[in-house]
């Protein structure tokens, strides 16, 4: 583990609000050169704090207009195993994240969706028929504020 300087932190608070700002221009936001800046980056990737820089799409405006989180509970563990039904519940296309969590369930699903009648479809004709699933329960996303992590 590297120690991180105070550049170094509003290095990775510069990057999580904007990841796609060039060395140069987060440079002058820090008073850096751009060579400087790109040392540090190419440090912080060798040692595993960057991990990558990620596209967000709005799901809204490529017509996804429902996000639903989903608690699944599994029958029974013994018969089916957990990387069996990851497998099979990885392959389903509106299923945007797969979290194996502690607690009242098994795993955590956010599902997109066109509309409610589309989400059915995926409920029933995929994710009630994946290998172990015992109970499922739902919750609709209303709306989602972004927080600012531990850096912010």
């Amino acid at each position: 583990m590297i120690a991180l300087d105070e550049i170094d932190h509003a290095l990775l608070r510069a990057l999580g609000q904007d990841a796609t700002q060039s060395a140069g221009a987060l440079g002058r936001e820090l008073g850096l050169s751009q060579p400087a800046t790109w040392r540090r980056i190419r440090r912080l990737q060798e040692a595993g704090i960057i991990t990558g820089r990620k596209l967000e799409l709005d799901a809204g405006k490529l017509g996804f207009g429902v996000t639903v989180f989903l608690g699944i509970r599994l029958a029974t563990k013994g018969r089916v195993s957990l990387e069996d039904f990851e497998r099979a519940v990885s392959a389903i296309p509106e299923v945007q994240t797969v979290e194996h969590i502690l607690g009242m369930y098994d795993y955590r699903l956010r599902v997109t969706a066109r509309d409610i009648a589309d989400f059915e479809r995926v409920l029933r004709r995929r994710v009630m028929t994946l290998p172990g699933v015992g109970s499922v329960d739902a919750n609709v996303l209303l709306s989602e504020e972004r927080r600012p992590g531990p850096l912010g």
